[in-house]
């Protein structure tokens, strides 16, 4: 008796057919887990996208030293936040401009992202990452270079703005990210400025940061804490100083030609 289990099949096209079959399901699995940062879209309506085959459920993720349960895409991602901007024309996907300060309502480049209010953490212990040099673990300024604290700081208009009071470094990565800068006259306030967009002069011994003016430091984001900074306060921080290299001056919008 001649037994036939399985008659007239093509193996290599049953091997190309599962082939196709995991790689389509594999491409939609790939889009579905991308799509829970930045998403859902917004229309320039204001309308949200409804959950459909690329847009994946809410995945649970447990965070690190405690901070409990965080959901993405989440309730942050479908908050429409109040920018004060205007769009330039009625057609979609026109330009948007500032109606007020745009340093400070994080409009274009000076934007920043919701992030948690609370501080980076070191993997061991949970301590902060970044944190004034004083209150760090050994940590000294190089003997080969100039210590920046007392040097006086200036805008990209070269009038100073105020002192460099503190360092503050990131214990994990070794290097300096903030300066803390107190700001002159009656309404001195301590303001951090991001270490990559100042420049440490060691012959004149001053700090020259060319993202914003130097009146413009007396509205930079204060932080909370002076012992610590959270990531959101990281956001808004680099979000304002960053959106300067636009916004600081007039000539800085302006078209080259």
């Amino acid at each position: 008796m001649n037994v036939v289990l399985v008659g007239n099949t093509d193996y290599a096209e049953l091997a190309l057919w599962a082939f196709f079959l995991f790689f389509i399901g594999l491409v939609i699995y790939l889009r579905r887990e991308d799509h829970r940062e930045g998403y859902p879209m917004e229309e320039d309506s204001g309308a949200v996208g409804t959950p459909g085959l690329f847009h994946p459920r809410d995945k649970r993720f447990k965070l690190a030293h405690g901070l409990g349960l965080v959901y993405k895409p989440g309730p942050r991602e479908y908050e429409v936040p109040n920018i004060a901007a205007r769009r330039i024309s009625s057609y979609a996907g026109s330009p948007i401009e500032p109606t007020g300060n745009p340093l400070i309502d994080g409009v274009g480049p000076a934007a920043w992202a919701n992030r948690l209010d609370v501080p980076d953490t070191m993997w061991e212990g949970g301590h902060p990452k970044i944190v004034p040099i004083e209150l760090s673990h050994g940590f000294t300024v190089a003997r080969q270079d100039r210590n920046p604290i007392g040097m006086p700081v200036f805008g990209c208009d070269d009038k100073m703005a105020g002192v460099c009071t503190s360092i503050w470094v990131d214990q994990s990565e070794r290097l300096i990210r903030y300066f803390e800068v107190r700001t002159l006259g009656d309404a001195a306030r301590s303001v951090t400025v991001p270490m990559a967009m100042a420049q440490v002069k060691q012959r004149s011994g001053k700090i020259r940061v060319d993202a914003i003016r130097s009146d413009q430091f007396d509205a930079a984001p204060v932080l909370a804490s002076t012992s610590q900074i959270t990531r959101l306060e990281e956001e808004k921080v680099v979000g304002y100083f960053g959106g300067g290299y636009l916004y600081a001056k007039r000539s800085r919008i302006e078209p080259l030609l």
